[in-house]
Parts: C-alpha cells; structure tokens; sequence
C-alpha cells in the first residue's frame, strides 16, 4: 500500500533514497526493495518505514535473517506513559480472551521496535514516546529529522498569484481533506474573517461529503492535490500568509517544514514531534480543539507577519543531504557491527 497513497511518508521515502544516492560514497549502494520480487537477504541493512501497518513482519524476518534494520518509527505524537500502560493491559486482556491467537496493533509495533537494531525519532517528542510507551531501549535511539527540499527556500509566490488569482492575504492549508485533518475546525475558526483559505489535498471517496461541507463557504477555495514536486505547490507556500495545520495529530509534518523553508509563518497543533527552538516568533503550536486560539494566532500572523528570511533561518539546517549522511553512518555502523560478529564466529 506504501505508494497507492500521496502524503508526507511517501515523500520521506522517497527524498531519503534520493539524497542517499547522491552521496559520493563508493561503498554505499542504496535501492527500494520490493518485497513481492526480490528477497531480503541479499542486502547488509534494510531500512523500515514506518512501526505500524503490518511492518513488523519484515522486521522479524530480517531478525530470523540475522539482518540488521534500521525503523524509522514514526509514532502518533499521543503516545505517552499512560497511553502504553493501557495499551499493555488491552493487549494481555485480548490475548487472555482469544487464547493468545489476536494481537493488538501496539503489540506488532513494539515488536518491531525491540528487534529493530537502531530506531529513529524524527524528534524529542517522539523519541520519548518510544521510551515511555513502548519502553525502548533509550541507547538505540537516533534522532534524525526530515529534511526539506531546496526548491522551497527559493519559492516564488508570483506563480501561485497568477494562478489563482489571489492578491491579498489568505490562509493556506496542506494534507489530506479529512476530519482527522480538521479543516472544518479552520474554517469556523475564521468565520468572521473575510481572508480566503486555501486548501490543498485530497479528498478520499468516504470524505467527500466533509469537503462538500467545506466548499460551501464562499471564502474556501480547494486547489485539489499537487504533487510534492510541482513548482505551484512551493509557490502557494511563499504566496500564503500563513500555513494553518490544526489536525488531531501530526508526527513531523513536512508541509510545516515546507512552508518555514518559504518564509511563512506556522499556525499548527501541538499534538505532533516537531519542535523548533526559538521559534515561536514564527510557529505558533496550540491544542486542535482550541477554536479561539487558532483565530487569534492567525490573525496575529496575518497582522503582523515575521520578516520571511528569518522565518527561513528556523529550518536553514534540514537539507535532505544532512540528513543522509547521518542516515548512512547508521547503516556503516550496523554493516561493520554484522561483519565483526561474522568474523568472531
């Protein structure tokens, strides 16, 4: 299922493989693997995506293989402490029930992350979530963020201006069109505000009602799904006043990271991995329920907007190519670690 959707995980993948191939490392060869054809026994490492949607299986297969793995876990933001204690006593209430033949989804995901020999944590946030929900081992934690593409810092706000027509300020808003995403809470939030709001993503066959719900207000205008590359999408970030993100959750969202990478500034949920020092000036992160807050948060921003270079500053260090290298010492370390306890045996 990895890439019969469009979204932030996709574009991890793939700007992850992309930046690890440009690396001038004649050591390091690096392919996405495609389980229905080839066999994962013939690489050093395997990178995982994701803890969840049945990937635990590639881990403990790699585990069987004596294959190192490297999980990018990327955990919900709300698991904390209390949320792995009561997901512990579901899962032995479940297996008690069914005679141990059911596991929940919390016991597939901490199975990976046990067998898993490096985890990696987009950020603080998460990387405590690991350890207090799902009690990881703290010293096999890496804490690698995402990276952004250069094509946003040099955006140009001219082509989404001609495009749509838009010359005054408006409020943009990038993701999937779902409940989950809350862009109805961003709307009623702005009622009685005339700036327009922009929204971009799209909308599932079970969600089209929610954005019908959506298009009746006159001020919202959907720009339907552009692709993590189109010149457009970068210019709508550059155009917009500010980027509104007030989902139930994020883990490290990359429209967010997009968006500071154009100059604009951040009115997001707090309920997500991503945290930026000293940024507040720029990146507001409120509770997603918190109607009022949001209004005024946005307001503020579109008041008085932060000036843009310094709003690039906050993320002038997330480049995909650093990212990379860190990645690839992660999977140097591994490989070296196998090769040492081949050659011990």
């Amino acid at each position: 299922m990895l890439f019969q959707r469009e979204g932030g995980l996709q574009v991890q993948v793939r700007s992850t493989i992309a930046a690890l191939q440009t690396l001038a490392s004649p050591s390091l060869e690096v392919e996405l693997v495609d389980p229905n054809r080839q066999r994962i026994d013939g690489y050093d490492v395997i990178h995982v995506f994701s803890a969840i949607n049945g990937n635990y299986r590639l881990v403990e297969l790699a585990h069987e293989l004596d294959l190192p793995v490297v999980l990018s876990a990327l955990l919900s933001p709300g698991w904390n402490r209390a949320a792995g204690l009561r997901a512990r006593i579901a899962d032995r209430l479940v297996g008690r029930l069914t005679d141990w033949n059911v596991q929940t989804s919390y016991a597939q995901t901490r199975r990976a992350l046990q067998l898993a020999q490096l985890v990696v944590a987009l950020g603080p946030a998460e990387r405590m979530a690991l350890i207090d929900a799902f009690n990881t081992d703290p010293s096999k934690i890496r804490l690698l963020p995402n990276g952004i593409s250069p094509h946003f810092f040099d955006a140009d706000a001219g082509a989404f201006r001609r495009h749509s027509g838009l010359a005054g300020a408006f409020v943009l808003m990038v993701g999937a069109i779902s409940p989950y995403k809350n862009q109805l809470g961003l709307v009623r939030a702005l009622a009685a505000y005339e700036f327009p709001i922009v929204l971009i993503g799209h909308a599932q066959r079970q969600h089209q009602p929610y954005l019908q719900q959506l298009l009746a207000s006159p001020k919202v205008r959907w720009m339907g799904q552009l692709q993590h590359d189109d010149p457009l999408l970068a210019s709508a970030y550059a155009a917009a006043s500010v980027l509104a993100l007030p989902s139930q959750g994020e883990v490290f969202p990359l429209s967010v990271l997009e968006a500071l990478a154009a100059g604009t500034p951040v009115v997001m949920t707090d309920e997500s991995a991503l945290s930026l020092p000293s940024s507040g000036f720029a990146l507001k992160q409120l509770r997603w329920r918190d109607t009022a807050m949001l209004c005024r948060a946005i307001n503020d921003f579109v008041a008085a907007p932060p000036q843009r270079a310094e709003v690039r500053a906050l993320v002038s260090a997330f480049s995909w190519q650093r990212v990379a290298s860190q990645i690839a010492d992660c999977y140097t370390q591994l490989n070296r670690r196998r090769e040492r306890v081949s050659h011990a045996v």
